[in-house]
């Protein structure tokens, strides 16, 4: 067959195992039936990119073996390494700055005075990766009301990815990654692990007590029985088609509390029909109904 793509059987004729279109077709169909994920044909040497450690790793041959792995009764871990390594985990603190300045001025002074009234406050942070997103939340609340970490407010952060809620979980963050927290709250709430020049950073116990992190696949059962006050899924539904895209939109709409917030990515956009949410700010939606 030669170095070149002259059959549509081969997707990566000059990689170091095997992979045919038949196995792309086949990994790309569990991925979208797994967490929704479209893979187009356009992503076949992603896919080999990501997946060809692994082979390494466990001592496959080709993709044929892998996919007979994923598809057996003994392949769940292995298929939830598959699933991790198709997620793309971009993230960092207080990505869209405009969604916590939102927060800080028209959303949490109302909502943490109640709090300290007594009032529950629920946000949820879909796809939060390894943390950052919802410690940014917390941060924003934390900068509104120093005092946030003692009232009645939780933040869940799920994902569907272990290691990333293993990570955020700890709280424990390069010194990089906190360029874009404000100076003084990175003093507050953070604090250095090493006495060295650029030492990894804690978050302190009363900020990680804010956070809880949780497993949850989006297209599987939400155990959730409250309503949340905000949601945040940002970067999320890019990877979906529309028909997931649309239930998953309406499902927001379920577990939002009428007058809660749903903030998503900035290119995204919520397209379904008759939805019950309205524009508020730059892709900052309310959910409509007096607020409960």
């Amino acid at each position: 067959m030669g170095n070149g793509v002259h059959s549509r059987e081969l997707a990566v004729s000059d990689g170091e195992f095997a992979f045919t279109w038949s196995d792309f077709r086949q990994i790309a169909e569990l991925v979208h039936s797994e967490v929704g994920i479209v893979l187009t044909e356009t992503k076949a040497n992603l896919v080999y990119s990501r997946l060809a450690k692994r082979l390494r790793a466990i001592g496959l041959r080709n993709f044929r073996e892998y996919c007979a792995l994923i598809e057996g009764a003994d392949g769940a871990d292995e298929r939830q390494i598959m699933i991790a390594a198709m997620t793309t985990n971009v993230t960092r603190f207080f990505r869209e700055p405009h969604h916590f300045e939102y927060l800080k001025k028209r959303v949490f002074p109302e909502m943490l005075e109640a709090a300290r009234h007594g009032a529950k406050l629920r946000i949820w942070s879909a796809g939060t990766s390894s943390g950052e997103e919802a410690y940014s939340i917390a941060l924003t609340a934390l900068e509104v009301m120093p005092e946030a970490s003692e009232l009645d407010l939780l933040i869940l952060a799920t994902d569907i990815d272990p290691e990333m809620l293993r990570r955020g979980n700890a709280g424990v963050y390069a010194s990089r990654l906190l360029g874009n927290i404000p100076i003084e709250l990175k003093r507050r709430w953070f604090r250095p692990l090493a006495r060295r020049e650029d030492p990894d950073f804690e978050a302190v116990p009363e900020l990680r007590s804010m956070v809880r992190f949780k497993e949850l696949n989006l297209l599987r059962d939400w155990p959730m029985t409250g309503r949340f006050d905000i949601v945040f899924c940002r970067n999320v539904m890019i990877y979906f088609d529309e028909a997931t895209q649309n239930e998953i939109w309406g499902r927001f709409a379920h577990v939002l509390r009428p007058g809660g917030i749903l903030c998503i990515g900035h290119s995204e956009r919520i397209a379904t029909a008759n939805h019950p949410f309205d524009l508020v700010g730059q892709t900052i939606y309310r959910r409509r109904g007096a607020k409960s």
